[in-house]
């Protein structure tokens, strides 16, 4: 499959279903959980940023209309042409972006690590002293023990691809009538069609747990993919 705005279309769902450190704004609820509507949202925002023609659908048009976005961008002085400096000015301008990106990643991870903290700890100081006695502790270390070789499982199942093959199977979905371009509705549709498969308890909120299993699901089935071709 050729990769086309509509394989960038379900990169996008791709991402609202991962619900990944990386999204930012309403993905992220308490604990990491994600609600349906937080989801919808997301992604419908993100629709709203790749359809670049404002037409309602993603397509061709889009693409070329991004491309001209990009150029416009490189060429600052409107010349209409792109010189060694513009070019060098904007990968500039990209490591800039990227750096301030990462580091507002690296704070919500350490906000959410200490608020982790927090509630372990609190769950742990069973006498509610501020500090964990030797007993406690041992609590803690055997608790820890009957869950690593669970946590050992969910981390091979994070490691690897996946995207070709998820991309694929989104894609194939949200064009549901097969004209190579997906409009809103098919956007949405396809969103919630995701969103019901991985709230496997049906409660209405994707919990860590529901996420990292439609992951490594998606793994498993791109292998099974690449293994047999």
């Amino acid at each position: 499959m050729k990769k086309t705005p509509l394989a960038l279309a379900a990169a996008t769902v791709a991402l609202a279903l991962a619900g990944t450190a990386q999204a930012e704004g309403p993905m992220h609820g308490a604990g990491g959980d994600v609600t349906r509507a937080a989801f919808l949202e997301r992604s419908g925002r993100m629709f709203e940023r790749m359809d670049a023609t404002g037409d309602g659908v993603l397509d061709q048009a889009d693409r070329a209309a991004r491309k001209a976005q990009r150029f416009a961008r490189l060429d600052a002085d409107g010349s209409g042409e792109v010189s060694k400096a513009e070019l060098q000015a904007g990968r500039e301008a990209r490591k800039a972006r990227m750096a301030e990106r990462r580091a507002q990643r690296e704070a919500r991870r350490a906000a959410q690590a200490g608020e982790r903290l927090d509630r372990r700890f609190a769950a742990l100081d069973a006498d509610g002293s501020g500090g964990l006695s030797r007993a406690e502790m041992t609590a803690v270390r055997g608790q820890r023990g009957e869950g690593r070789q669970d946590t050992r499982m969910e981390r091979r199942a994070m490691r690897g691809g996946g995207g070709k093959a998820m991309v694929g199977g989104l894609l194939r979905q949200a064009d549901a009538d097969g004209d190579r371009a997906i409009s809103r509705a098919e956007f949405d549709r396809a969103a919630a069609a995701h969103f019901a498969r991985i709230d496997t308890d049906g409660n209405g909120t994707l919990t860590a747990a529901e996420r990292q299993a439609a992951r490594g699901a998606m793994k498993a089935r791109w292998q099974q993919r690449e293994g047999g071709r």
